[in-house]
């Protein structure tokens, strides 16, 4: 592993920290909801914080998190000069900050627009053609979860054919990638189930108070 001197090993500690930021549960806050896990779904991502704060909360979320993971394999990237290994732990942390974070005792949201966000420094034709996936599902079935799978799932293989012309990504990076989009998998455990059993909530920017 390139760069084994202390400055680099704070990344893993600093990006989860920056990860663990909970600006869904902040922004909530400041639009008015009294605690955004108590309201909708309980996630604090810009789902939630959209159905129940409303649309401008919920784009401001999906930006902050995003730009959370972005920032983390960014300041990765300058500090070990684009160390593979080191942007992927960067990325991961990050990741594991937001899902589990030690200010809401590691009840945190689904990874998906942090993953996009640090995903979009290491390759940002993989995450266009993941955005891409996303939409199609949400505009044709209307399910968020469903799209967030669906794009977390395909970002293993299109980082792999878009890392570079006739290059494959390095291990770490097809092996990170991968497990990226199996913790976000997990994290919506419970929508898979309430998708296989028909009682997953449609998407609306309407303000709700009773979504499951």
């Amino acid at each position: 592993m390139a760069g084994w001197d202390a400055a680099h090993w704070s990344i893993p500690v600093a990006a989860y920290l920056l990860g663990s930021i909970p600006f869904g549960l902040l922004l909530g806050r400041l639009f008015g909801a009294a605690d955004i896990r108590q309201q909708g779904s309980g996630n604090i991502g810009a789902t939630n914080v959209a159905r129940v704060v409303g649309p401008v909360a919920g784009v401001l979320t999906l930006l902050l998190d995003a730009g959370k993971g972005a920032a983390a394999v960014y300041f990765a990237a300058r500090l070990t000069s684009g160390s593979a290994t080191w942007l992927m732990v960067a990325t991961l942390c990050v990741l594991l900050g937001h899902c589990f974070p030690i200010w809401l005792g590691f009840r945190g949201g689904k990874g998906v627009a942090t993953a996009a966000g640090a995903f979009l420094v290491w390759c940002p034709i993989a995450v266009l053609g993941a955005v891409i996936l996303f939409i199609l599902v949400v505009a044709f079935w209307r399910f968020v979860s469903l799209g967030s799978i669906s794009a977390a799932t395909a970002m293993p293989l299109l980082v792999y054919f878009f890392w570079a012309p006739r290059h494959a990504p390095p291990h770490v990076v097809t092996f990170g990638t991968l497990a990226a989009a199996l913790l976000i998998v997990y994290k919506h455990d419970r929508n898979l189930q309430r998708l296989m059993q028909g009682d997953e909530p449609k998407f609306s920017f309407r303000k709700r108070k009773d979504a499951p």
